[in-house]
């Protein structure tokens, strides 16, 4: 997420209008986390999706609240959405989060049978997430929902 990237990513939007997406966001850093979330739902409203949103304390946690809701949910998700917030400090403890938090994703996709959509945001300083939550990088959020769609279509069409 280093750029503005995907310069099609907002062309051919599926409109799913069954489709639920869980939404598993972080504490941390609410007042950016909360701005992804709204791009989020944003997208996900405009294109008649259902929604709900699950809030864990950390990045490391999201992982778990994943999987706790595919397995125990009587509510199926046809995809989720990690959103949150890394900010570069002095120590390592970013890179631990970033690769714990990373890893757990993959894990997910490669276990779980539908879609788990990165939305963290990991950067150096707060300008950069501010950035990324509408500003010169684009909205993170809306293109976290975005591919959440798009990627329920892909599965969808593959079943």
């Amino acid at each position: 997420m280093a750029t503005q990237g995907n310069t099609t990513l907002h062309k051919g939007i599926p409109q799913i209008g069954d489709a639920f997406v869980v939404i598993v966001k972080t504490e941390w850093n609410a007042h950016i986390v909360d701005k992804l979330e709204d791009g989020a739902i944003k997208v996900l409203s405009q294109q008649g999706a259902r929604y709900q949103t699950l809030v864990v304390p950390g990045a490391v946690e999201i992982a778990f609240a994943v999987k706790a809701f595919a397995q125990k949910s009587a509510q199926k998700a046809d995809a989720f959405i990690t959103l949150g917030t890394v900010i570069k400090g002095d120590t390592p403890h970013f890179d631990y989060v970033c690769k714990a938090v990373t890893e757990g994703n993959t894990a997910l996709n490669l276990t779980l049978d539908v879609p788990v959509i990165f939305g963290v945001l990991t950067v150096n300083d707060e300008e950069q997430a501010i950035e990324r939550i509408g500003g010169a990088q684009g909205h993170k959020g809306e293109e976290a929902a975005i591919t959440a769609l798009k990627m329920i279509a892909l599965n969808q069409s593959i079943q």
